[in-house]
This record gives C-alpha cells, structure tokens and sequence, in this order.
C-alpha cells in the first residue's frame, strides 16, 4: 500500500476574474502543471468557493462524465439541452456529455461551496451516445451511520441514484473527534480523498506501514498495487473530519485521453 500526501501549495489554485470564485484543485487542467495529473479515470477535481455569487458562461464538453456537488450554497445549470436547473446544499448535478453539449453554471452564496469532478469512459464509446442531464437532492442519497460518530453518505456506487459508466465510487464521509471508519481496498484501485474539514490519519493494516498524518485541505492518494489491503481513517481529537473520497481503479481495459 502506498499513501502520497498533497498539501494545498502542491495543488493548483486559481481565482476567476473579479474573485467572484477562488477554487483549489487537487488534480487541473493540462496546462495548470497539476503535481497529480490523475488518478485512473478521475481526470479533474476542483473545489469552488464563492462569498456571494459568481458564474461560468456557455461552454462545450463532450464524452467525459461531470458531476457537481454542492457542499454549501446553491448552483443553478442551464444547457444546450433546454435544461434550467438549481441544487442546494448536498445536491449534485450530472453530465454524461456524450456527443456534446454546452452549458453554463451560476453559484451562489453566501459561502458558497462546491465541487466539480470529471470522470473518464471509453471516450470512443462516449462520443456515440446523447448527451444527458440529471440532478438529485441530498435525500436522494443513501446516508448511513457506521459506528458512533460515524457518517457515510454515499455519492457514487452502491445505492446511489447516480449511474455512471465510469467504474467510480464516491463518499461524504463525517467522523466526530477520535472516531475511526475502516475499509478494505481492493487490489487495483486507488482512494483519492480530500480533507474538507478537520485533521486525521491514514493507520494501514500491521505490517502495511507507519500510519500518515495530513491536515485540512490536504489531498490524499491510497493505492494498493496488489492484494486487497485494510486500512483505518482517523479523526484527529480537536475537531470532527470531514472527507471526500473518490474510489477508482488504477488501470482500465481502455485507452485515456493522455492530457
């Protein structure tokens, strides 16, 4: 198992004009010279903040999969597909761009929270298909409570109502303070995590490692090249943790955009 640890300064950060937004993203565009260039299929992930609002004009996408979700605020999607849409805090917003279609985002305060994440398919295959739109409500997500203290809500795979083509799973995942939450990853795939909240620690399985410490706004990379590995997520003692983790296999039986 091996657990890589980026701090901020080791992501890229970008302010859009007039800082109506400022977002950190732990993997960037190609030209942004990201330290992580991707993880498997996970090609992008930024984390949008906005103090009141601020807003992205009609642009194109195609074969790539984009999901928004909403941490706290409010964004609003209109696209070429006649769609006008609005989610608030928990929600989350689809693209499966398929053949191609444009849109344009509004984000809204106060304290506006979001992030944006793209997923690869089988680009030659994606291209083929329509273009579609879904949104769902944060009670549309299965939420499950673990262990005390222990919060799982689940974004991608499982139970959730979102179907991607991309074999990706996701989580919200809450911990109070000193709380743990175990998983087994199995052999080929990777957990890219983001610490929203809070301070904890990686502790890999005996004989796996030394634990690893990261703080808030950290971004974690776990892969496990072979053999299914168990490991431990902890919360630090002085405030809860608040984690997003993306699961994704490492390899995939298609050829990736090279960026």
């Amino acid at each position: 198992m091996t657990i890589n640890i980026y701090s901020p300064d080791q992501q890229v950060s970008e302010v859009f004009p007039g800082g109506s937004i400022r977002v950190q993203k732990p993997i960037g565009f190609p030209h942004q010279d990201s330290v992580v260039r991707r993880v498997g299929p996970l090609f992008y992930w930024s984390w949008a903040h906005t103090e009141k609002e601020g807003g992205i004009g009609l642009h194109p996408h195609e074969g790539f999969e984009i999901m928004s979700y909403v941490l706290n605020g409010r964004l609003v999607h209109g696209d070429t597909l006649g769609t006008e849409s609005a989610v608030g805090q928990g929600g989350a917003q689809v693209m499966q761009t398929g053949s191609g279609v444009s849109h344009q985002e509004k984000f809204f305060g106060p304290d506006g929270e979001a992030f944006q994440i793209w997923l690869e398919p089988h680009l030659s295959e994606a291209l083929k298909r329509r273009p579609t739109y879904a949104d769902y409500r944060h009670e549309d997500f299965p939420l499950a409570s673990t262990a005390p203290g222990v919060s799982v809500k689940t974004i991608l795979g499982g139970e959730s109502p979102i179907k991607l083509v991309t074999d990706a799973k996701m989580w919200d995942i809450t911990l109070e303070p000193g709380t743990t939450y175990a998983y087994e990853l199995a052999a080929g795939y990777a957990w890219a995590a983001l610490a929203v909240r809070g301070d904890g620690t990686w502790e890999p399985a005996a004989g796996d490692g030394e634990p690893v410490a990261f703080r808030h706004k950290d971004f974690s990379v776990i892969e496990t090249p072979a053999g299914g590995k168990r490991f431990t997520l902890r919360a630090g003692a002085d405030r809860a943790l608040r984690m997003a983790v993306i699961e994704v296999p490492t390899k995939v039986d298609y050829p990736l955009y090279r960026k």
